[in-house]
């Protein structure tokens, strides 16, 4: 067992407990990741951060659910995805829409990229592509690609037969392809 792992397993029966300083190893712990992963889905900072403080909020008040089946990470990030979905869907049904975020161009000072940025650039560009599809392509390939979920989690996470989701991920990945193809083609 690594200490890590070690680590999380003397936090959590004092989390249990209350203990404060536990509670915030593991914010301090997890934040930045449970932040990254909300944001790539609901697209706004001031929501994902909502989303991350309530998601962590719940976790502690159900850690005695958490059975240790999966990793504590693991679990946590479910937690996310999940409330994630729900405030995406949530504000979509209110019609916000923030049309700052619709694009995100990432431009260099004086047109020179460096080699050893050159994957970053490429993974950059990906990612804000992936933002001008539509929301289920874009929340799948997120789940997906990014977060690492297979096929039997995506299904589960976004209520789809395993048909549908292998579907849905494939044709995803198409128009992503085609978008990309575009920019890079142009018009």
């Amino acid at each position: 067992m690594s200490l890590e792992k070690r680590h999380i397993d003397e936090l959590i029966p004092l989390c249990l407990k209350g203990d404060r300083n536990a509670q915030l190893e593991i914010y301090n712990r997890y934040y930045k990741g449970m932040y990254n992963v909300s944001y790539r889905i609901v697209k706004d900072s001031a929501i994902a951060e909502d989303v991350m403080q309530e998601s962590l909020l719940s976790a502690l008040t159900k850690l005695d659910q958490f059975k240790g089946e999966v990793s504590f990470g693991a679990w946590l990030k479910r937690i996310v995805v999940n409330n994630s979905i729900h405030q995406y869907k949530k504000r979509l049904k209110r019609q916000e829409v923030d049309l700052g975020n619709v694009l995100y161009k990432v431009e260099d000072n004086d047109g020179y990229v460096p080699d050893n940025g050159m994957i970053e650039l490429k993974a950059q560009k990906v990612i804000e592509t992936m933002k001008l599809l539509k929301d289920n392509y874009r929340i799948s390939l997120t789940l997906h690609l990014i977060e690492g979920y297979d096929y039997e989690e995506i299904c589960e996470i976004m209520k789809l037969s395993y048909a549908n989701c292998r579907t849905l991920i494939s044709r995803a990945k198409d128009s992503l392809r085609q978008k990309l193809n575009t920019e890079y083609h142009g018009s």
